[in-house]
């Protein structure tokens, strides 16, 4: 008999497959921006041969001879850029998906970046979608990420999910499905990107540090490793746009910014689904990010 309070409480708690997802964020910017093929805005960068378009959705992939990437067709210094993108199951460690913002050919070794990498893994395990903004690169001889990491409430290699980075003068806002999961806001001039970037993609062998600091390497008994992209997004104000043009936003505010919903959302996710963030790592020398001190 001591057993049935215990038994209706079970029933009476809520589903945990309900409570793995984020509330909603109330807001969808990904819905205000059209779709492009990828010709449309992008060109392959490398591994050309390891790259195929079919039906506006281009797939990738990594094997011993080579991975690949693209590019965007123009540089920005602003704006709303996803896709989304389907991961491979099984063992990928070693192994790097990326979509991110960078000026890096246009400032070898003094550069910005902002990105969405996901870092592969072994059998068992989640995809750890990592998320880092470079400033200057590495003029001063030593590269300075900023990396907050997540598990995600879903599997990403089941079916595609929206990725997106909205750049704005005055925030970076990382969003997954329309519901932000980051928001990396402008605090100085020193410590934010405002030299145009272009969009990139690619996959590429990253075994020296992508899975646990480079424990588990990549392994080509499972090549090839195959990413796949599609429902592509770009728009802002590109390096050619007058400078009048006015930045994009990811919440209904003109000004920008993110509502208390969208706030909420995100405080969710870091506090579920956060499994580092570069200003609670006390290893680190945060005299270098002064971003952490508030």
């Amino acid at each position: 008999m001591a057993l049935l309070p215990l038994f209706i409480l079970i029933l009476m708690a809520p589903s945990s497959s309900n409570a793995q997802w984020p509330p909603s964020p109330g807001y969808w910017p990904g819905s205000r921006f059209r779709s492009m093929s990828f010709y449309q805005g992008y060109r392959n960068l490398w591994g050309y041969s390891h790259q195929r378009v079919d039906q506006n959705a281009l797939t990738i992939w990594l094997d011993s001879t080579s991975g690949s990437g693209f590019k965007s067709v123009k540089p920005f210094r602003s704006g709303y850029f996803g896709a989304s993108i389907k991961l491979q199951p099984g063992y990928t460690a070693g192994v790097i998906t990326a979509f991110y913002l960078s000026n890096s050919e246009a400032h070898p070794g003094y550069h910005d970046e902002v990105d969405i990498e996901f870092l592969g893994t072994t059998f068992g395990k989640p995809y750890t979608l990592q998320t880092n903004v470079y400033i200057r690169g590495s003029g001063d001889g030593r590269i300075i990420g900023r990396e907050m990491k997540f598990h995600l409430w879903f599997d990403p290699t089941k079916t595609f999910h929206y990725y997106a980075i909205l750049w704005s003068p005055k925030e970076i806002i990382f969003l997954v499905d329309d519901v932000p999961i980051r928001r990396y806001p402008r605090k100085s001039a020193t410590t934010f990107p405002l030299r145009p970037m272009w969009v990139y993609g690619s996959i590429w062998d990253a075994s020296s540090w992508a899975t646990e600091d480079g424990k588990y390497k990549v392994d080509y008994r499972y090549q090839p490793f195959v990413a796949s992209y599609t429902n592509f997004k770009a728009s802002g104000c590109s390096a050619y746009s007058p400078a009048w043009c006015h930045p994009v936003s990811a919440s209904p505010f003109r000004s920008g910014g993110l509502t208390r919903q969208q706030y909420r959302s995100m405080r969710w996710v870091q506090r579920h689904h956060m499994v580092y963030d570069y200003c609670k790592d006390y290893k680190r020398d945060h005299s270098l990010t002064p971003e952490c001190w508030s």
